[in-house]
């Protein structure tokens, strides 16, 4: 593979992994040194979770650590979110996720000296995260400090076949010599700040970096119950703002030739089985725990308690081995959903394999809530959901797990009456999704990159007719999905306004808001916004006018619930058909917004690393003045909307704003790399890729210790298969016009269509398709269509892989201004005042 500067002599890529440290493994991400230098990535990198519940990777010993985590998706406490200056319509509440009681924690003792990893002599260490049976495993072999040897192996799975169960073992065996050995398995509510040790603790300290979470102030569970019996221990909680309750039920299994000793006890914020073994040489100690986590905004937490021991109770009647088998079979049709294949390019599959896997950790058993930006990997962003999902994650589950995408749809459906209240506050009509949310209701504080953001309402109904479309479940979108179009649609129709044109035509605009890129807010006519919000006000138009004419009950029953009434329907239709989409003449380029091109350039060349990314080294005051971006806007526009643009008007605006995008935002990537694949700047497009796929593998943006890139992981998807391999999906046509690098033997992944499973496998030369499961698909290659029937695979000979730009991308100052101006860049720099002594 190779990249460089569009215009470069391209060379091998650089792998920013140390490879004696990460060894290349296609199916394991596998660690062979131990070092305390970058625990907080670590952490992250080898967490498992299911969608519902996460554990990040600590270490089982609790020391050393950089933050110690294990999540529930949804499970939040509130605050009140204190604005230094208050106006109407703010967000009131701020939601943060909750740092539940902690069950990863078993300590190892031998001849009363802990084994800690910081210091431990370790004669081998291995720790492994394998992609096909979502087990953590470690294996080590520690000399105590008095020289003996002891094997220690362990494993961690949360479980993707029972939702609410986590399994954990350790296994101890003396090699050489005999000796007293004691293992404390602990649960620990490490949320308020008292761990183990009984040290208060910033388990969730947010400094100033708008990415991570918020620290709370008080206490936030409170305690409800705990007991155990001989073997078993339970704690309930209650959150002490947003009165959402928890139970945690843990059971203890040891299985030993040793003579042993056990002792359990628990109290409100501490449960522990307590081990003591006379260990012999040659005889392993293991112990099983398993472990049920279960939530609730309000069920007693008693209920709680019984629903996690009838998950112990069943785990216990299966054997914890059935447990394993099942989370097997579950990935193995994960992986043939869902596998992507670059051939003859090992590193790359690897991390494409473990970007993949971090997908099916944040989503599979989420099951109608939503995605939060980390996942269940950590606590950034405070647990929130934004639009990441139905644009960087949907796509993928719309085509490898329609189920896994429904639902995902239907926890935006649910959130149809709070957005609705939320559109009231802002004096609109119709409904105004959240821009960061955990309950349903708005928790971004700061308003200019936050809630004026309204692009997340056409996000949301882009993503629900893409999975409409490619699925063919339409039945969702008759009952439910219509209710988000027409309520979205209302939206963007109150919200933007006629105004009469110099030639007596009438065009439709929007004002104040603000499109993908945080760094210019609250603009008028913002290019992605309008776009999508046509996309938004068409579709639900045509999607009435349909029910109308062939579904007259389904339309009835939409007409009355939602009082629709047709002159709406009209309106919807006009406005989208006169919506204004900016575009300069003069340069030639679509300019992101009505007034983007008054401003002067920001020159990133000459902007030194360590002011970088700029929202932390700049006054946003000082950001919104210059043309600069976080992050791919009117590109992103081109890529989801493609089929409104020409390929030379798509060339223009990818050459004229992806100097100025500065790539702070882990969203950007991606889009570029799929743009800069179709209007061919190759080199550049394997780049943007390549920087993508390792953005937490290699921490290449400084915070992967706060959890995955959930958006991140699946842009590396959409790359992959809308970049290299070319698909497109409008209007319900999907096509492909491939791009595959010159340095790769070849693609492979698989499709979804209308229950219909297809291969694609692309090559130099041609492209081909088989029917997995189903009887055909429809598809176009390049302007011709074809039907992919069950059977023989339907092999389309190619010709090229798409145009090739030479030359290097610069940045296009010296142009002039639609009033004659000219275009500077520069880089802003505080005044120095000199004074002069006479």
């Amino acid at each position: 593979m190779s990249y460089g500067s569009s215009g470069d002599t391209p060379m091998r890529a650089h792998d920013p992994l140390d490879r004696t440290r990460f060894p290349v493994d296609e199916w394991r991400l596998s660690e062979q040194r131990y070092s305390a230098a970058d625990l907080g990535v670590t952490e992250t990198l080898f967490a498992v979770g299911n969608g519902y519940l996460g554990m990040r990777g600590n270490v089982e010993e609790g020391r050393e650590t950089f933050a110690h985590g294990t999540f529930i998706n949804g499970f939040h406490e509130t605050w009140p979110i204190r604005h230094a200056e208050e106006a109407f319509g703010f967000a009131r509440v701020g939601q943060t996720i909750v740092n539940v009681p902690d069950n990863k924690t078993m300590k190892l003792y031998v001849d009363d000296e802990p084994m800690l990893l910081s210091v431990a002599d370790l004669e081998s260490y291995e720790r492994s995260l394998d992609f096909r049976d979502g087990v953590l495993h470690r294996d080590i072999i520690w000399r105590t400090p008095g020289g003996k040897r002891v094997r220690v192996t362990s494993t961690r799975m949360v479980s993707f076949t029972q939702r609410h169960l986590a399994v954990l073992t350790i296994e101890v065996t003396m090699l050489d010599d005999e000796a007293p050995v004691v293992v404390s398995s602990q649960t620990l509510n490490r949320q308020d700040g008292r761990d183990e040790y009984h040290v208060r603790a910033a388990a969730m300290g947010s400094g100033t970096d708008p990415r991570k979470a918020e620290a709370f102030e008080t206490r936030v569970l409170e305690p409800q119950l705990h007991w155990c019996t001989e073997n078993r221990i339970a704690l309930g909680y209650r959150c002490a703002n947003s009165g959402m309750t928890l139970a945690v039920g843990v059971d203890h299994a040891i299985e030993t030739d040793n003579a042993y000793t056990a002792h359990i006890s628990a109290d409100d914020d501490t449960g522990k089985m307590v081990y003591r073994v006379a260990a012999q040489p040659g005889q392993p100690i293991r112990i099983t725990k398993t472990v049920s986590y279960h939530t609730s905004r309000g069920v007693p937490v008693r209920e709680l308690v019984d629903r996690a021991r009838r998950t112990l109770d069943r785990t216990l009647a299966e054997g914890v081995e059935a447990q394993y088998a099942a989370q097997r079979r579950w990935l193995d049709a994960y992986w043939d959903r869902a596998d992507v294949v670059v051939h003859g390019e090992p590193a790359l599959q690897q991390a494409i394999r473990w970007n993949l896997f971090q997908i099916a950790q944040a989503t599979a058993r989420a099951e109608q809530s939503g995605v939060p930006a980390k996942g269940v990997t950590g606590s950034g962003y405070g647990g929130h959901y934004f639009w990441d999902t139905e644009i960087y994650v949907l796509p993928f589950l719309t085509y490898t797990s329609p189920a896994m995408a429904r639902s995902a749809l239907r926890f935006r459906y649910n959130m149809l009456d709070a957005a609705r209240r939320r559109a009231q506050d802002l004096a609109q009509s119709g409904a105004l999704f959240p821009w960061r949310t955990v309950n349903g209701e708005e928790a971004s504080a700061y308003y200019a990159a936050g809630t004026a953001q309204y692009h997340i309402d056409a996000d949301i109904s882009y993503a629900l007719c893409k999975y409409v479309a490619a699925s063919g479940d339409e039945d969702f979108m008759w009952r439910e999905g219509i209710d988000i179009l027409v309520e979205t649609a209302r939206m963007w129709a109150d919200l933007g306004f006629w105004r009469e044109d110099g030639d007596g035509s009438r065009s439709f605009h929007i004002h104040g808001v603000t499109g993908p890129d945080e760094y210019t807010t609250v603009v008028n006519d913002n290019l992605f916004t309008n776009v999508m919000a046509r996309y938004n006000l068409a579709q639900a138009a045509e999607l009435v006018r349909h029910m109308c004419e062939d579904l007259p009950e389904a339309h009835r029953n939409a007409v009355e619930r939602l009082e629709l009434h047709p002159d709406e329907v009209e309106e919807w239709t006009a406005a989208a058909r006169a919506m204004a989409i900016p575009y300069d003449p003069v340069t030639g380029i679509n300019p992101q917004d009505a007034q983007f091109l008054d401003r002067e350039v920001w020159d990133l060349r000459q902007t030194p690393e360590d002011k970088r990314p700029l929202m932390l080294h700049y006054h946003p005051l000082v950001i919104y003045r210059f043309q600069v971006l976080k992050q791919a806007d009117v590109v992103l526009a081109l890529f989801l909307q493609g089929d409104h643009f020409s390929s030379e008007q798509k060339r223009l605006d990818f050459e004229y704003y992806d100097p100025i995008t500065t790539g702070d935002s882990t969203l950007s990537g991606v889009v570029q790399s799929i743009i800069a694949a179709e209007v061919g700047y190759r080199d550049l497009a394997l780049r943007y890729f390549h920087s993508s796929l390792f953005v937490d593998l290699a921490d290449l943006h400084g915070n992967a210790s706060d959890g995955v890139h959930v958006a991140s992981t699946g842009g590396v998807w959409n790359a992959l298969v809308y970049g290299f391999g070319g698909m497109r999906d409008y209007d319900g046509d999907v096509t492909f016009d491939p791009r595959l690098p010159a340095d790769w033997e070849g693609l492979t992944f698989r499709l979804a269509l209308h229950g219909t499973r297809l291969e694609v496998h692309l090559t130099a030369d041609a492209i081909r398709f088989t029917v997995l499961e189903g009887d055909r698909a429809e598809l176009k290659v390049r302007g011709r269509r074809y039907t992919v029937k069950a059977g023989p695979p339907l092999t389309v000979p190619l010709e090229g892989q798409g145009p090739s730009v030479q030359g290097a991308i610069v940045l296009q100052t010296g142009e002039r201004r639609p009033d004659g101006s000219l275009i500077t860049a520069s880089v802003p720099q505080a005044a120095v005042r000199r004074l002069h002594v006479g």
